[in-house]
């Protein structure tokens, strides 16, 4: 393999990793494919594409540089070195990205958190950055590298003698210095107490942030005032609101199955001790009587327990059962919230004193 070959297989590993790296957002943690209709996801995709067809321009600018470059250098050693030096730089750059997709693979099995982007992952965020960063970096070190091989130097600009040297930023301000001499010319005839007033215009990018926010401030009052055509704040907050309210129901939804005999409280809601009588009157009534004033099991409105009175020792009752004296575990045939429901219901039909109620069976529990 000639020192030519050797040099277009270094860049060509550059462009190669970057070819590579394109298709990393999806495979870095699998995603929807509605991701990639996202505006932040198609604005970064076009910085991409656009980045690598620099890339690659550059990178034919540099090959066609190592002609001119070769001319100047004599010796035969330095050409091989820079020749090396490209193709080491290729399969580093292949490597960090193969060690990149390693790490992505770590962080895949990582919990998922709040996205800084709506609508977007933040993996497919972070990847589609890290690529613009290592293109521009890439872009940087191809256009220093065509620098040197064409030996071009920063030429500085002659001080011309009696011109005074403007600074970059009265540059952008478009103000000056002014000594005495030129102080007269810029005088606008106003002088209040030994204070002269001078023509200093305000800078030219105040001015178009001025313009700037009276466009932005008709456009914005047509469109939340007159058009309507976007949510105002208020209603915006309404939105987020009616959001949150969804969101916790659902989680107060799922949190009620999370109930155990460690955590079950007593529910009083008129909704809870309806659904816990009506499964009581379906599953046990025929055992404890409709009122629960006993039949074959015990009575349950008095203040008598044989596997305690309690909320917690309720639900654990209901929930694992007493199979030696004939009661079955209702865990596989209600939810947690169900059963929650059931013992509530249990206790609060202590002391209603139905008719005919069974002797007392148990260790007397006060409330």
């Amino acid at each position: 393999m000639n020192k030519k070959s050797i040099t277009i297989t270094g860049l060509f590993l550059f462009t190669l990793c970057l070819l590579n790296s394109l298709p990393a957002a999806a495979q870095y943690k699998p995603t929807p494919p509605s991701e990639l209709g996202h505006p932040v996801a198609i604005v970064l995709l076009t910085v991409i594409v656009g980045l690598l067809i620099a890339v690659v321009i550059l990178g034919s600018a540099v090959l066609s540089a190592m002609d001119i470059y070769r001319e100047r250098v004599k010796s035969e050693k330095g050409k091989a070195i820079l020749s090396i030096a490209l193709v080491v730089a290729g399969i580093f750059s292949s490597n960090s990205l193969l060690a990149q997709e390693a790490g992505d693979a770590v962080e895949k099995a990582k919990p998922a958190a709040t996205n800084i982007i709506s609508g977007l992952s933040d993996t497919s965020f972070y990847v589609l950055m890290s690529v613009i960063s290592l293109e521009i970096l890439i872009i940087i070190t191809l256009l220093y590298t065509l620098r040197v091989l064409l030996g071009i130097e920063r030429k500085k600009k002659p001080v011309v003698a009696g011109k005074p040297r403007v600074h970059w930023l009265e540059k952008l301000n478009k103000t000056k210095t002014l000594d005495a001499a030129s102080e007269l010319e810029e005088d606008m005839g106003h002088e209040y107490d030994g204070i002269r007033e001078l023509n200093n215009p305000t800078p030219p990018w105040w001015r178009w942030a001025f313009y700037f926010s009276i466009v932005f401030a008709v456009v914005y009052i047509w469109r939340f005032q007159v058009a309507h055509s976007a949510p105002s704040q208020l209603e915006e907050l309404a939105i987020a609101e009616a959001e949150a309210a969804e969101a916790k129901a659902e989680y107060l939804k799922n949190a009620a199955n999370n109930v155990d005999e460690n955590n079950v409280t007593l529910l009083t809601g008129a909704d809870d001790i309806a659904s816990g009588q009506k499964i009581f009157s379906s599953s046990c009534a025929p055992c404890h009587g409709p009122q629960g004033q006993g039949v074959v099991g015990p009575n349950l409105t008095d203040d008598y327990w044989l596997h305690g009175g309690q909320i917690k020792a309720v639900f654990t009752t209901i929930k694992y059962g007493v199979p030696e004296k004939g009661m079955k575990s209702w865990k596989d045939d209600f939810s947690p919230k169900q059963l929650a429901q059931l013992a509530s219901y249990i206790k609060s039909i202590r002391g209603s004193n139905p008719a005919n109620p069974k002797e007392p069976q148990g260790t007397l529990e006060k409330e």
